[in-house]
């Protein structure tokens, strides 16, 4: 499932030929992806202006005129390609095939620009990304939502807030930092990848970061910043291209290629000096890679 930069990246993607554009028409080829469509989404929608494009956690916002935001989750095979006339771009190499077959085209967007008509198609084989129609004033009231934490790329996230989430929990750290009232949009993948880089064990317990006043530990203060540095790298990279995930254009992100720890069970530990192995454990049902060697 794409994680908080594919959904960046998709945004970003998105952006440019989605923001300021009006919605001519809103096909919907199928009346339900993982949940049914809303029934008044395609009237709603039609001859409103994108005023712009947002994320929440894993979560694309499409804000519309009059306070109304379209909510997308791209689920576990879902992507997006932009259309001016002729064959959609698609330059990248591949490393996993993208749905090119039409009949997974299940929503598009036909939209009036400045640079003329084009279209905004959703494609999905598997059908478990979902699209929902919410109030823009209200986001905060939308399930998914409610009591979610601060974003990992906001200046919410510091060391001083962790501290305060996470004293006395004897919770291991890898659950702890999963926990999407913690962190939102935080996923498995830049969990482990973050816990490496500040060396902190996964299995480490979550309060032992904090002093007993409550103070962030210098782990912590290091733990703090591996989260922002890992999340922008990831986005700067253009998303980890896991399984289906596609950037809006055609080609995939390779943060992947940058993966540490991630996936690299029995590999040497990359931190220099180390002489540790990657190990792969299961926690909160989700493998976990670290070294044992070296994260304490």
């Amino acid at each position: 499932m794409p994680e908080l930069p594919e959904v960046e990246t998709v945004k970003r993607g998105l952006a440019p030929a989605m923001e300021g554009a009006s919605i001519a028409r809103l096909e919907l080829r199928r009346p339900d992806l993982r949940f049914p469509l809303p029934e008044n989404l395609a009237e709603v929608a039609a001859g409103r202006r994108i005023l712009s494009l947002g994320r929440r956690a894993k979560y694309l916002l499409i804000d519309l005129e009059d306070d109304l935001t379209i909510i997308a989750h791209l689920g576990m095979s879902g992507s997006f390609r932009v259309e001016s006339g002729g064959p959609a771009a698609a330059p990248g190499d591949f490393h996993h095939p993208r749905s090119k077959d039409e009949k997974h085209d299940h929503v598009v967007f036909h939209l009036t620009a400045e640079s003329g008509p084009l279209r905004v198609i959703y494609n999905d084989p598997r059908r478990f990304g979902f699209m929902h129609l919410w109030k823009r004033s209200e986001l905060d009231t939308y399930p998914a939502f409610v009591g979610l934490g601060p974003e990992p790329t906001g200046n919410a996230l510091d060391a001083d807030y962790l501290a305060r989430r996470l004293a006395g929990k004897s919770q291991p750290l890898k659950g702890a930092l999963l926990d999407q009232t913690v962190i939102a949009g935080l996923g498995n993948i830049y969990v482990c990848e973050a816990l490496w880089r500040a060396h902190l064990s996964p299995r480490r317990k979550a309060g032992t970061l904090v002093t007993p006043t409550g103070r962030p530990k210098k782990e912590l203060l290091l733990l703090t910043e591996a989260i922002r540095a890992v999340i922008a790298d990831a986005i700067l990279a253009g998303g980890s291209s896991l399984r289906d995930h596609i950037q809006t254009d055609g080609s995939l992100g390779y943060f992947q290629h940058s993966f540490s720890v991630y996936d690299q069970e029995g590999e040497a530990c990359r931190t220099p000096g180390c002489g540790g192995t990657v190990a792969r454990i299961v926690q909160v049902g989700r493998s976990s890679f670290y070294c044992a060697a070296c994260q304490k």
